[in-house]
C-alpha cells in the first residue's frame, strides 16, 4: 500500500469516530485546550521492601503534596493544628471519623465544617484536569454529588442555598461519613496523576503482597523491576534457585507468614524436613533479623532451622545452575566443593578459612551440589505451590504488564540499579545467550529474555528465560544488581569480613560526572538539558552526610531507607520524589510509627523537602509525552477536517 493510499485508508477509519466537520472540530478544540492545562504531578518511590504501612501512608500524603495543597488553599485562614487535622482526615478518613465520634464533638457541626473544607481542597486538586477526566475518577456512589459540589459556583447567591441543602441533606440521611471518605479519596487521587515505582517492592518487610494489592488498584502506575522483584518473578515461574532465595529471605527476616498467610503456599514440607534434619543443630549462624514487637519469638528455633535448610538447598541449586551455564562465568560462587568438612575449613582464592558452621548433613562430599532425595521432594512440592498460587501469579502478571527494566517518561530515565560500565566509564559489553550487548541494547535484550521466562510456550525458550531471571537477580553484569558478587555464603559461614565485600560496579564511581550522565541519557534517546536519571537500589547514607542528588541534580537516588532494616544505616526512612508543573521536589522521611499514632496526633512521616529543580516556565500537558501524542492526534484530525472541506471525504450524520 502506497503512502497516499495508507493515509486515505487511515482517514476513512478515523472518520468512523468523527463522521463530520462538527465532531472533528469539537475534538480538535477539546484536545488543543487540554495541552494548555498544567502538567500532572508524578510521584516516584523506590525500594519499598514490603513496608506496606509506610508505603500506604506516603501514597496517601503524596510525599507532602496534600499538605501543600491545603496550605495553598487556606494559608493563614486555618491554624497549623487545623491544617494538620484536615490532612490526617484526608489520609485516614474512616479512622479519624471514628475518633471524633468517640469525643465530645457535635458531629453535625463537625461534618459541615469538614465537608466544606474537603470540597475546597478537592476542587483545587481537580482544577488541573478536564471535567471529563474528573468525572471518570469520581466514586460511583457519590459522583453526582461531588461533581455538583466541586464544579458549581457557590459564591453566586443563587447557588448558595442549593449547595448548603446538598450538604445538610447528606448529613440528615446519615451519609456524611461516606461523603467524607469519598472526598478524601478523590483528593489523594487528584494530587498525584501518575506513580512510578523504581524497583524492589519485595523482601525484608512484612507486607509486599499488600503493597502489590495496593498497586493493582492504583489509578496510574509503572514499575521498574528491582532485583528483589525479579527473584520473585523467577520463583513464580518455578525456577528452583529463585524459589529457594525467596524462602531464605522470608525466613531470615521472620516473614514466612508472607508465603503461608499472604500467598497460601504450604511450607509444611520444608518445616518437617528442617526439624528432622537439623533437630540437634542450634543453627546459630542463621539468626533471624526480626523486628521487636512484630515477631513471635516462640517460632525462632524452628525458623532458624528452616532458614538453614533452605539456605543449603539454595547453594546447591545455584551450583547446579552455574555448572549448567558456564557462559555465566560464576565459578567463584561454587563454594560447597571448596569445603573440607573433616577439618571444618574452606579454601577461597588460595586462602583457608575456618567455617563457623561445620554441620552439613545433606552435603555429599563426592557430589556436594546434588539435592538429597528429601530435599528434592521438598523443592518439588514448593515448586508446585509457587506455580499454582493464583494470587502470586496475579501479582507477577501485573509486574510484567506494568513493568520493565527501565522507562523513559517525560524526558526522564528511570531504572533501579545501574547501567553496567567498565573501569573507564564506558558501557560494559555483556554476553547474553551467546551474543554481546551494552547500554540500552543490553536492557532491551535482557528484558525480552525475562519475559520469555514467564510467557514463552517453547520449553527451551522458557527454561532459558527462567534461568536468566536468576542471572538478573545476582550476576555481576546484571543492571539491577550492580556488584561483583553476592557474598551470601561467606556472610553465613566465614567470620573474616574481607570475604564479605561486594564491590560495586564502576557506575557508582562515574555517576556523579556530567559526561557519564550525558552519555547514559543520550544512549536512551534523551538529549534535553532538563532530562534526569531517577535511580533506586543503593541506600543513601544520609547520616554520614551522603546526598541523594548527584551530578548537579541531573541524577537523583531515591533509596534512602524505606525498609526498616536499612534505617539504622541510612538514618532516615527513605526519599521520595515528586515532579509537578513547577519542578522536582525531593522529600526525606522520618520513620513511620503506626496508623494509630498518625490518626491520634496528626503526625506525618514527611519531614523535609528539597527543591531539586524549579522550571523557568510552568510545565503544561503540551510539554509531556502524552502531550506529544495529543499533538499527533490534532494533526491527524486537522487532516480529516481538511478532507471533509475539500470533498475528499463525505460527511455523515
Amino acid at each position: 500500500m502506497g503512502k497516499n493510499s495508507f493515509e486515505n485508508h487511515y482517514l476513512r477509519v478515523l472518520s468512523k469516530q468523527f463522521p463530520n466537520v462538527a465532531t472533528t472540530a469539537t475534538e480538535i478544540i477539546n484536545l488543543q485546550s487540554i495541552l494548555s492545562l498544567p502538567k500532572g504531578t508524578e510521584h516516584y518511590l523506590s525500594d519499598i521492601h514490603g513496608e506496606h504501612e509506610q508505603f500506604a501512608h506516603v501514597l496517601k500524603n503524596g510525599s507532602g503534596a496534600v499538605k501543600r495543597k491545603i496550605d495553598e488553599e487556606f494559608g493563614n485562614m486555618l491554624s497549623e493544628k487545623e491544617k494538620r487535622d484536615l490532612a490526617t482526615l484526608i489520609y485516614y478518613p474512616e479512622e479519624r471519623i471514628r475518633m471524633i465520634q468517640d469525643s465530645s464533638w457535635n458531629m453535625d457541626d463537625w461534618y459541615v465544617v469538614m465537608i466544606n473544607r474537603l470540597i475546597q481542597v478537592c476542587k483545587a486538586a481537580a482544577s488541573k484536569y478536564t471535567r471529563s477526566k474528573v468525572r471518570k475518577a469520581l466514586p460511583k456512589d457519590f459522583a453526582y454529588v461531588i461533581e455538583e459540589l466541586i464544579t458549581g459556583r457557590r459564591d453566586h447567591g443563587d447557588q448558595e442555598a442549593y449547595f448548603n441543602e446538598i450538604i445538610h441533606t447528606v448529613i440528615r440521611i446519615g451519609k456524611a461519613p461516606e461523603l467524607i471518605i469519598a472526598l478524601s479519596n478523590c483528593i489523594s487521587r487528584f494530587v498525584v496523576d501518575h506513580l512510578h515505582i523504581v524497583g524492589d517492592i519485595y523482601d525484608r518487610g512484612p507486607g509486599p503482597h499488600i503493597c502489590m494489592d495496593t498497586l493493582m488498584n492504583y489509578h496510574s502506575v509503572d514499575i521498574q523491576w528491582g532485583n528483589h522483584d525479579v527473584v520473585w518473578m523467577g520463583a513464580a515461574t518455578g525456577q528452583l534457585a529463585c524459589i529457594a532465595t525467596v524462602l531464605r529471605f522470608s525466613a531470615r527476616y521472620g516473614n514466612l507468614d508472607i508465603l503461608e498467610d499472604g500467598y497460601g503456599i504450604n511450607l509444611l514440607p520444608l518445616f518437617k524436613f528442617a526439624i528432622d534434619t537439623y533437630k540437634e543443630d542450634p543453627c546459630d549462624c542463621f539468626a533471624l533479623h526480626y523486628r521487636e514487637g512484630e515477631y513471635d519469638l516462640a517460632n525462632a528455633e524452628t525458623d532458624r532451622k528452616m532458614h538453614k535448610a533452605i539456605a543449603i538447598i539454595q547453594f546447591k541449586v545455584e551450583g547446579q545452575l552455574i555448572k549448567e551455564h558456564p557462559e555465566f562465568h560464576m565459578e567463584d560462587r561454587l563454594l560447597l566443593d571448596k569445603m573440607d568438612l573433616q577439618r571444618g575449613v574452606i579454601t577461597i582464592d588460595g586462602k583457608e578459612y575456618e567455617l563457623l558452621d561445620k554441620n552439613f548433613p545433606t552435603v555429599n562430599p563426592d557430589d556436594p551440589y546434588a539435592l538429597s532425595a528429601e530435599e528434592a521432594e521438598v523443592m518439588e512440592k514448593l515448586r508446585n505451590g509457587f506455580i499454582n498460587c493464583e494470587k502470586l501469579q496475579q501479582h507477577v502478571r501485573f509486574l510484567y504488564r506494568k513493568g520493565g527494566l527501565y522507562k523513559t517518561y517525560n524526558n526522564n530515565l528511570l531504572f533501579h540499579g545501574c547501567v553496567p560500565l567498565d573501569d573507564n566509564g564506558q558501557f560494559r559489553e555483556v554476553e547474553l545467550c551467546g551474543k554481546k550487548y551494552k547500554g540500552k541494547a543490553l536492557y532491551d535484550a535482557l528484558e525480552q529474555l525475562l519475559r520469555k521466562g514467564y510467557y514463552a510456550i517453547d520449553p527451551d525458550e522458557k527454561k532459558q528465560g527462567m534461568d536468566m531471571l536468576w542471572f538478573t537477580w545476582c550476576h555481576a553484569n546484571s543492571p539491577v544488581f550492580g556488584k561483583d558478587k553476592m557474598a551470601t555464603f561467606e556472610r553465613y559461614f566465614i567470620a573474616e569480613k574481607e570475604t564479605h565485600v561486594e564491590k560495586k560496579n564502576p557506575y557508582y564511581t562515574w555517576y556523579d560526572k556530567d559526561e557519564t550522565v550525558t552519555m547514559i541519557l543520550n544512549e536512551f534517546g534523551l538529549d534535553s538539558p532538563e532530562s534526569h536519571i531517577i535511580n533506586g537500589h543503593v541506600p543513601v547514607e544520609a547520616k554520614k552526610g551522603e546526598l541523594p542528588i548527584k551530578c548537579g541534580g541531573r541524577l537523583i537516588v531515591i533509596d534512602g531507607g524505606f525498609s526498616k532494616a536499612y534505617q539504622p544505616k541510612t538514618g532516615i526512612a527513605g526519599y521520595t520524589l515528586t515532579y509537578n508543573s513547577y519542578g522536582f521536589l525531593l522529600a526525606a522521611h522520618e520513620p513511620f510509627e503506626s496508623v494509630e499514632k498518625a490518626v491520634e496526633t496528626g503526625s506525618d512521616i514527611h519531614s523535609d523537602t528539597v527543591l531539586v529543580q524549579h522550571v523557568e516556565r510552568r510545565k503544561t500537558v503540551a510539554d509531556t509525552d502524552n502531550g506529544e501524542l495529543i499533538k499527533e492526534s490534532i494533526a491527524e484530525l486537522e487532516e480529516l477536517l481538511d478532507a471533509y472541506r475539500t470533498g475528499k471525504l463525505v460527511e455523515k450524520e
